[in-house]
């Protein structure tokens, strides 16, 4: 565990045991740490960075009662951040769906953040098509970003089954894409 992650844990522990100071203090933290996370994320989008701040910030608050004290804290966090960034993308295509675009720079945008959400869709319904096994280690590892050590704690498996787990899940959603495409 690093240096931030040792910090930002030990301060939502005591804010759990009932430190308010600590938990004022852990979520003035983390909302500068989520403020770089996500700013990378939405380079493109810089005024709802703020937004998803608050909303993500809020989530973790609702949800802290959940969280494991033998998992990273970090990546419980950006896990709550992601699905909240997911959220927003969402939001805004549809929104964008709905609108003309003002100019030819704001219809590439439309239909990069449209094919993102449909090609999210079609991901989401190959990897339904996986067993677990294969399907948790490559949602862990592929789309989450987390080590092999995280995903193998986050699943319950060996660091050994998370490796083969994502390969085997690679391959076998390479088969249904070749499989899909004969057939489509």
């Amino acid at each position: 565990m690093n240096e931030r992650e040792t910090q930002l844990r030990d301060l939502l522990v005591r804010g759990l045991g009932g430190d308010a100071s600590a938990y004022h203090v852990f979520l003035k933290d983390l909302s500068t740490h989520l403020r770089g996370f996500l700013r990378v994320r939405l380079a493109r989008l810089p005024d709802d960075v703020e937004d998803l701040v608050q909303e993500t910030l809020l989530a973790v608050h609702n949800q802290r009662h959940t969280y494991d004290l033998d998992q990273p804290l970090t990546a419980w966090i950006h896990a709550i951040a992601r699905y909240k960034l997911v959220d927003l993308l969402r939001r805004r295509a549809g929104r964008e769906m709905l609108n003309d675009p003002l100019d030819d720079e704001l219809e590439v945008f439309a239909v990069s953040d449209h094919d993102a959400a449909d090609a999210r869709r079609d991901l989401g319904k190959l990897l339904e098509q996986l067993p677990e096994r294969q399907r948790l280690p490559i949602v862990h590892m592929k789309l989450e970003g987390l080590s092999v050590a995280e995903a193998a704690r986050a699943t319950g498996m060996s660091e050994a089954a998370v490796k083969v787990g994502v390969h085997r899940g690679l391959k076998a959603l390479a088969e249904l894409i070749r499989s899909g495409h004969e057939n489509g």
